[in-house]
């Protein structure tokens, strides 16, 4: 059964869904559930360099009330078992390199570990992950080919196809990430809990395979 996952690697949700998620599917190892990662770029205006984190969320929210922002985060993902401390992250980069960076790795089934990678990387290690070496280091721990990474990463290939799925997703009202689509009927929308995946999964099981 598809599970269609709409997400940027430097979504904070984003990152404590998957947690969750990966919990769930852990715990539930006859799962039904083939997944595939869309792109959706948070920030689809974001200079090709990236800004300084701290700086433009304090413009964005006031350093008094993001402080509030991030203490949440803190409490969130302690609650949850998860290791992240949103100051780890020190720039918020543009994100379309590393979407098209698990495009490709959907290529050779290895989309998953991508993503893995791409959130561990920003929101454990604090790496850039819009700079293409970057991409390229992560996309070798993964298991893909860095220099032929680091080739496509120079190139414009499949820029513009991400950027039309991302369109398109728009069209069809994802408006926020994460988004998950099951079975290509049924939406859940933000970081749900292990314990709502668990549910979803057995009642999925106890209904059996579609006619």
């Amino acid at each position: 059964m598809k599970l269609d996952i709409f997400s940027d690697p430097v979504c904070p949700w984003c990152y404590l869904g998957k947690a969750n998620l990966d919990r769930a599917l852990e715990a539930h190892a006859g799962h039904p559930f083939e997944v595939e990662w869309h792109p959706f770029q948070l920030n689809p205006e974001m200079p090709e360099a990236g800004v300084d984190k701290r700086e433009y969320l304090s413009r964005r929210f006031g350093a008094e009330q993001l402080e509030g922002i991030h203490q949440r985060f803190r409490d969130i993902a302690a609650k949850a078992g998860v290791q992240m401390d949103p100051d780890t992250p020190k720039r918020i980069p543009n994100t379309l390199n590393a979407h098209r960076l698990i495009h490709w790795a959907g290529l050779e089934g290895r989309q998953t570990p991508m993503v893995s990678a791409l959130m561990r990387g920003y929101w454990v290690q604090g790496r850039d992950i819009g700079d293409p070496g970057v991409l390229a280091d992560l996309a070798e721990e993964a298991g893909l080919d860095r220099a032929a990474i680091a080739r496509l990463l120079a190139s414009d290939a499949d820029r513009a196809e991400i950027l039309q799925r991302e369109t398109h997703a728009r069209q069809r009202g994802v408006n926020a990430v994460p988004t998950f689509v099951v079975a290509g009927q049924y939406v859940l929308s933000g970081a749900q809990p292990p314990e709502l995946w668990g549910q979803v999964i057995d009642e999925l099981a106890a209904a059996g395979p579609a006619d």
